[in-house]
């Protein structure tokens, strides 16, 4: 049986509770990156394959055991070409450096600006590069999310549709060719559920938030790991969303959509998509929280802040419209008039068949014979079978029992992250204390050798004056 390792937090087939994803940081900083690795799993689980996560483990001295345990390494990255990410990407270069068996790289992008200048010179350019370099060792394309990023990477000298390729986001591949969305029909009683990302422009958040004064029966679906604990025990963990004064975003308990319980944070993909096929309509700001209600056939219309979503957005023609288009005041029915929310339909197709050109290309193996059928996959088979965890929800709608539950499993993790910090900045003092041991050490051996080269110059030149003064003492006598 061929074995694929795949870069993952968890297999779409872990059924991790809360506080354990909160624990190992199984999302990788946003939920949304499940979508990637539920797409990739399922596109790739074809019989006689098994694929494996790996966690988000990085190091290069594990190269050797991967060589000797896989056949290849599939590498779904979403905003890797950013300066976050960048030593973690040197250790990806370094890792892969030293693999033989086949890397393919799965839907890489960068996070510029909504107007970026690819060829303005960065300071993670040769970082790009090197990584670039080593992946093309070993495979023979990689696969970018949009026009933008590959664009940048011709700009580092690599040439598309040789050494890259556009394929946009794998998550939307998730069930193939199938995207069929519903027609909507929107009035006060609708189920709304918005997106947001905190730093989105004040007039798309003011926007978003207003909404629940119209729509009574809205939800925010936030997605970064520190909303995620913030919903799951209330504590203002760090993080971006948090540990900030912003206007219009429910970034608190005291914030309406958590006071009235209609926030919702998903476990995992499939649970997310199940739940949207009840939505009448997604909108936000965030790529991933307008993908599932997409996947489920849910009316969608996203709000690009970024070069990241413009060319996503733009590749899967999504439903879209951009900050510069909205003005105070404006209602929702606005916005859905300047857009077709069928728009997505018309792409899918050849964009599918692009992703598959470019899984053959790799030599990847996928379940495109299936999908083109409509037919239900093993993989599909294998979820069904799976207790998937319902969607947390504010720690202040919780019974006494479950709310005891979870602060003392919040409690008990940063118990445990205060104590490996505590090791971490020990052993940086260690290190420190040694150098600094070391360095006295050598400078007491350079104070003595200094005293001994003082004494010995001391005693020549005493010598000296020995000799000199000899003759005359002669001449005396």
């Amino acid at each position: 049986m061929k074995k694929i390792l795949v870069r993952a937090g968890m297999s779409p087939l872990d059924s991790f509770s809360a506080d354990k994803i909160i624990k190992r940081n199984a999302i990788g900083n946003n939920v949304g990156n499940l979508m990637y690795a539920f797409s990739v799993f399922r596109n790739l689980s074809t019989y006689g394959v098994e694929l494996v996560p790996d966690y988000y483990r990085v190091n290069p001295a594990d190269a050797e055991k991967i060589n000797q345990t896989y056949d290849s390494y599939v590498l779904p990255l979403a905003n890797a070409i950013r300066p976050g990410f960048i030593p973690t990407l040197r250790k990806y270069t370094d890792l892969i450096e030293k693999l033989t068996i086949p890397v393919i790289v799965i839907g890489m992008g960068m996070a510029f600006p909504y107007e970026p200048n690819v060829e303005q010179e960065r300071p993670f350019d040769n970082d790009v590069r090197k990584f670039v370099s080593a992946v093309l060792e070993n495979s023979n394309i990689l696969g970018l999310r949009g026009q933008i990023t590959s664009d940048y990477l011709s700009y580092l000298g690599f040439k598309e549709g040789r050494d890259h390729m556009v394929i946009g986001c794998p998550s939307m591949y998730t069930f193939g060719n199938n995207i069929n969305i519903r027609d909507l029909d929107l009035n006060s009683n609708s189920f709304i559920s918005i997106n947001m990302t905190p730093k989105a422009d004040q007039k798309a958040l003011k926007f978003l938030n207003g909404l629940s004064r119209k729509y009574k029966n809205l939800e925010f679906i936030p997605q970064d790991l520190d909303e995620m604990i913030l919903t799951y025990s209330g504590a203002p963990f760090l993080g971006n969303a948090i540990n900030s004064t912003i206007n219009n975003y429910p970034n608190s308990l005291n914030s309406d959509l958590y006071k009235n319980n209609q926030v919702k944070f998903f476990l995992s993909a499939p649970s997310w998509i199940k739940h949207m096929k009840n939505v009448n309509l997604s909108v936000g700001t965030r790529l991933h929280g307008n993908v599932a209600p997409i996947l489920a056939g849910t009316p969608s219309m996203v709000i690009p802040i970024d070069g990241r979503m413009r060319e996503l957005a733009e590749f899967h023609n999504f439903p879209r419209v951009s900050v510069d288009e909205m003005y105070e005041g404006m209602e929702l029915e606005e916005l859905l008039n300047m857009v077709d929310i069928h728009s997505v339909e018309k792409n899918q197709k050849k964009n599918y068949e692009n992703f598959i050109n470019f899984l053959n290309k790799n030599n990847l193996e996928s379940v495109y014979l299936y999908d083109k059928k409509g037919l239900k996959t093993r993989f599909d088979e294998k979820i069904e079978q799976i207790d998937l965890k319902p969607p947390i929800t504010p720690i202040t709608s919780c019974n006494s029992n479950e709310m005891r539950g979870r602060l003392q499993n919040s409690f008990d993790i940063m118990v445990k992250k205060h104590e490996k910090i505590k090791n971490n900045n020990d052993k940086k003092f260690k290190i420190k204390d040694d150098a600094i041991s070391q360095l006295r050490s050598q400078l007491n051996k350079k104070e003595k050798l200094n005293e001994r080269l003082s004494h010995k110059i001391s005693s020549m030149e005493n010598s000296k004056s020995w000799r000199l003064t000899k003759p005359l003492r002669e001449l005396r006598h």
